[in-house]
């Protein structure tokens, strides 16, 4: 039987015990996760954690261990983020049966819904500090954001995991990302890189009003790319018809670190690596046999004409906005 699939309470429970030193209540809950597990886990003494197992195969232990760095550096500049618990010799990212976990405390918030123009530029005042953070060491074992490392490394994985996918589509398909990747990676070019998020949106927030304010979650998609990969995601349409929100972002984010202007012509580029990297999330997921709650259809005639048509409309809007 698979351990990463038949992670049932009772690991858990003992697992958690085994790091923490602490004795478990005697019940744990799976939380909403795509890609790991997650349980949440109340300990006798009345607190609660949330132990994390990370899937096999998708990060070495060097990754895994840069991710980590990350947070701990972010939280040792006062930025709000929810930091691994280190057990008592000091390690924070354990192994059982070949499967990596991390523990950390829970946290409880509100869901960032709804921000106003002070909650805007608090944002980009908090992306800002990450991002002055993230400047401090280039990762070795992460994803450059750039669509000649991480889109056609997506498309590669695509390819490999699409075998009984229709051969015309998937023909089509990889011409599609291949001219897109060749016509966008000369944006890509003498641009400011940092230690990004990667996944920065409105589900990767939490709001705590009386506490901490603003703090981020789920660093697990974290790359080397250009900033504007953590803003753009959270704004509430395309850059043209969220200029308000972006303007108090921006405004927030300029107050902290400098961002260039022209760095807005990536985002719809990015928007199209998203695409991408979305449709190779689908394949991971299929190749482990597992249910894809976002893509039910995934891998259907059907579903690959759709994922073709959104990407040349994609490109489509690329070209009108970048005239290229």
């Amino acid at each position: 039987m698979n351990p990463f699939r038949s992670l049932g309470a009772d690991r858990v429970l003992a697992l958690t015990e085994r790091e923490l030193g602490r004795r478990a209540d005697s019940v744990c809950h799976p939380l909403t996760s795509y890609i790991n597990r997650v349980f949440d886990v109340p300990m006798a003494d009345g607190d609660a954690v949330v132990v994390k197992f990370f899937r096999p195969g998708r990060w070495s232990v060097e990754a895994l261990e840069e991710e980590q760095d990350f947070v701990f550096a972010l939280e040792a500049e006062d930025v709000p983020v929810v930091a691994p618990i280190c057990n008592r010799e000091g390690f924070s990212l354990f192994e059982d049966q070949g499967i990596w976990f991390c523990i950390m405390p829970r946290k409880r918030g509100r869901p960032f819904e709804d921000p106003d123009p002070a909650t805007w530029r608090e944002l980009g005042r908090t992306l800002a500090r990450m991002h002055i953070v993230g400047d401090d060491l280039i990762p070795e074992e992460r994803l450059v954001w750039s669509p000649e490392t991480a889109t056609l490394t997506h498309l590669d994985f695509i390819l490999d995991h699409s075998q009984n996918a229709p051969a015309d589509l998937i023909d089509d398909y990889a011409d599609l990302v291949e001219e897109l990747v060749d016509s966008l990676s000369p944006l890509f070019e003498d641009r400011d890189y940092t230690r990004i998020h990667g996944d920065m949106h409105v589900a990767n927030l939490m709001k705590r009003p009386d506490e901490d304010g603003i703090f981020l979650i789920d660093f697990d998609d974290m790359v080397y790319g250009p900033p504007v990969q953590d803003l753009w995601m959270l704004l509430p349409d395309t850059v043209p018809n969220s200029r308000p929100e972006l303007e108090h972002l921006l405004y927030g984010y300029r107050q902290i670190r400098d961002f260039a202007e022209n760095d807005l012509d990536l985002v719809e580029p990015l928007r199209a690596m998203r695409f991408v990297h979305f449709t190779a999330w689908c394949a991971l997921q299929q190749a482990d046999g597992g249910p894809n709650r976002l893509a039910a259809h995934f891998g259907t005639e059907a579903w690959w004409r759709g994922e073709l048509s959104a990407l040349q409309d994609q490109r489509a809007r690329i070209r009108e906005t970048l005239r290229i």
